[in-house]
């Protein structure tokens, strides 16, 4: 079993080194306990409804587990919140599991995971939060620079083998793909900006954004802004930035694996849409401030990364976007951007 709740980015980094296991082992039987909103990355049907089989809707895992960690830490002592873990917990020893792997090295993975009964459960020597290495029976070292490599060296030494990061196939919902074709057709160059982060110091201006995006748009690409609503307030500010050139493009997590399959180009900082394209395959450039691209930057697919500033990695939750991250120029991002199309 593994356990790597969230957030999107971070999941999508460890499953390359369960894609390494599943190739290793296609007949072992690999669970997956994480957030509701983040399941379409591993299955496009909800378990309490019947789990597909594995192929097209699940190529990764056999069975995904549901723990609504953001509910319970509003409502830690709700009566619901005692009844969905009383749930997760029935249905995760009722499983049997012999190994399970805290993937995440938070203190709610790790209670997750200990509370699940499996025979060995297994972590990182210094995980994120501490005191969640106290509820491992078995502590693991890693030494890679990349937390993709790290996720092989742990999962791989937890199993006894050396796993190097395999290719990720990501599930298909017809429904999501349907939405994507009348896009296809009337473009034949789809540049996808996601200009969202995790937190301010990460974020790259929306004006700047939407001036890429005007730029490409007079070369001929079809621009589109990833939001998760039509009223988007940072997405509408890109689009009003590019005098229109570019749009939005609403959607759910779904929506958003259809169409970044069918980009030509994505532009976006250290956040989960830039990871989920470097999962896909598809080219993207990389703005990167405060985290070190040689930890979290883009993997396995053909990449710039723009990046000014010293070489320090600050992981503070800060408002304002970092002056290395301003010091990249609008004129930079397009023609990193043009020589990627090209």
């Amino acid at each position: 079993m593994i356990v790597r709740v969230g957030a999107m980015g971070d999941v999508l980094h460890a499953m390359p080194a369960v894609s390494a296991m599943r190739r290793a082992h296609p007949d072992w039987w690999i669970g997956w306990v994480i957030e509701p909103r983040w399941m379409p990355l591993l299955c496009n049907a909800m378990p309490d409804r019947g789990m597909p089989e594995r192929g097209g809707s699940m190529p990764l895992v056999d069975a995904v587990y549901l723990a609504q960690t953001r509910n319970w830490k509003r409502h830690p002592f709700s009566p619901q919140t005692m009844y969905d873990i009383k749930l997760l917990r029935g249905k995760l020893r009722g499983d049997h599991y012999d190994l399970c792997v805290d993937m995440q090295g938070s203190i709610r993975s790790a209670v997750i995971g200990r509370m699940a009964g499996a025979d060995e459960f297994v972590g990182e020597a210094n995980p994120r939060e501490r005191p969640a290495a106290w509820l491992y029976h078995r502590s693991i070292r890693t030494g890679a620079s990349h937390v993709i490599e790290q996720g092989c060296e742990l999962l791989g030494t937890a199993i006894g083998e050396t796993l190097t990061p395999a290719r990720v196939e990501l599930p298909l919902e017809a429904r999501a793909e349907e939405r994507c074709l009348p896009l296809l057709e009337s473009a034949n160059n789809i540049v996808l900006i996601a200009p969202g982060a995790g937190w301010g110091a990460k974020q790259w201006p929306a004006e700047r954004y939407g001036a890429v995006a005007a730029g490409l748009a007079a070369q001929g690409y079809r621009v589109l802004v990833s939001a998760y609503s039509s009223r988007d307030a940072l997405g509408q500010a890109v689009v009003e930035a590019s005098h229109g050139a570019a749009s939005i493009f609403p959607s759910n997590l779904a929506e958003l694996i259809a169409i970044t399959r069918r980009a030509s180009l994505v532009i976006a900082g250290d956040t989960g849409p830039l990871h989920l394209a470097a999962a896909l395959e598809r080219p993207v450039v990389a703005l990167f401030g405060p985290t070190d691209p040689a930890r979290n930057g883009p993997y396995g697919t053909r990449s710039r990364v723009l990046r000014h500033g010293p070489e320090r990695r600050d992981h503070r939750r800060l408002s304002d976007p970092e002056e290395g991250l301003l010091a990249i120029t609008v004129e930079e991002v397009i023609e990193a951007a043009v020589e990627m199309l090209r």
